[in-house]
């Protein structure tokens, strides 16, 4: 299946199975409350650089033979990954604008949890006619997520992932962790090229670029932590500016 395809079958069945969750927790806790999936396209565009030069990571993991037969047979662009072995790498462009926004914005209205750009959004591009073609690509989700965010007008962005907080120096005896920050602090250690691409960068990225867009507060943390983080009890929490 071509990825633009793949990434609305995901965004449908996971949408199912948060959906199910949800319904399902606010049922015992004795709130009605409806929930929505949305299948969202993202518009990307065809001359941005990541089609030029493929980079995320998707797929399973293969060793060196395995790899370059694929790259000769299926055409695949394919990279060692960090040591656990070689993994298909595609464009992942920079999402411009969330098509279902203001479909999103009518739901939230009428009190329905919104499940929306699930995988960052199916990629898509507009012709010169004005319609839309699915395109090979996957946009990232963090930083499709603080478009939508900043297009909504949401005050605060979650974000979730893998570790308790942001670190610099990570994995290294120096590591140190960050809890409260604001965003040029947080920019400038993205600058000195303290955060992963592909991995920790996005999300930092999605986070300044929902502060420098007008969002009061972005957090970073585990899914298991986040009512503290949002109390602002736990994670790195960011703020456009200093205290």
């Amino acid at each position: 299946l071509p990825l633009d395809t793949c990434v609305a079958d995901t965004q449908g069945g996971m949408g199912f199975m948060l959906q199910q969750c949800l319904d399902n927790a606010f049922g015992q806790a004795g709130r009605r409350r409806p929930t929505v999936t949305v299948v969202t396209r993202t518009v990307v565009e065809l001359d941005d650089p990541a089609f030029r030069h493929p980079s995320k990571p998707i797929g399973n993991f293969y060793d060196e033979a395995e790899a370059r037969r694929r790259m000769a047979a299926d055409g695949w662009a394919m990279r060692e990954d960090a040591g656990r072995g070689w993994r298909r790498v595609v464009p992942s462009p920079e999402p411009r604008e969330i098509v279902e926004q203001p479909a999103i914005e009518a739901l939230l209205g009428t009190g329905a949890v919104v499940v929306a750009a699930g995988g960052g959004g199916i990629p898509v591009v507009r012709r010169p006619d004005g319609s839309l073609a699915g395109v090979e690509a996957v946009v990232d989700k963090d930083l499709a997520s603080a478009l939508l965010a900043v297009g909504l007008g949401a005050e605060v962005l979650l974000i979730l992932t893998g570790v308790e907080h942001v670190a610099v120096d990570f994995g290294r005896p120096t590591q140190r962790h960050l809890h409260e920050l604001d965003a040029a602090t947080l920019a400038a250690h993205a600058a000195a090229g303290q955060f992963a691409p592909g991995s920790m960068l996005p999300k930092v990225q999605a986070a300044l670029r929902f502060l420098e867009e007008g969002g009061r507060r972005a957090v970073i943390t585990t899914p298991e932590l986040s009512e503290k983080a949002l109390a602002g009890e736990i994670g790195t929490q960011l703020t456009s500016s200093s205290p």
